[in-house]
């Protein structure tokens, strides 16, 4: 038997890692969310909301909201005193991804740094897995 097939094949115990599964935000993501949060008046509870829904070019795409409402089955992150909320089935697709934002003439605005991305369209609106 080959060492390949042996190793694929073959019982092993599971691996537990202390990593914790998450979303993040980055540090431009941030700030531009706070800004955002006190131009449009919205107070603390108001929490940044992401969903993945079919569409676009690849397949997939983002759905970024304010949001004050928990919705039952919701995954709640906190990263850098912001909290980000997420349906289980939409979490499936975006866990260790990262909010990130970059202004100026060139920027896109807010987008994705997801892991779990095959590939994206060229505008970086939707993505495949």
């Amino acid at each position: 038997m080959s060492r390949w097939y042996a190793s694929r094949h073959t019982a092993a115990p599971l691996r537990i890692y202390s990593r914790s599964i998450m979303l993040y935000i980055s540090d431009t993501a941030k700030k531009r969310v706070e800004s955002m949060r006190e131009k449009s008046g919205l107070g603390e509870q108001f929490f940044i909301r992401v969903s993945v829904v079919g569409g676009g070019c690849s397949g997939l795409t983002y759905d970024l909201n304010f949001d004050s409402e928990p919705r039952d089955g919701d995954q709640v992150f906190e990263d850098k005193g912001i909290k980000l909320v997420t349906d289980l089935k939409s979490f499936l697709y975006l866990c260790d991804t990262t909010l990130e934002f970059s202004g100026g003439l060139n920027g896109k605005g807010f987008h994705f740094v997801n892991p779990n991305a095959s590939r994206e369209c060229a505008c970086g609106e939707s993505f495949a897995v």
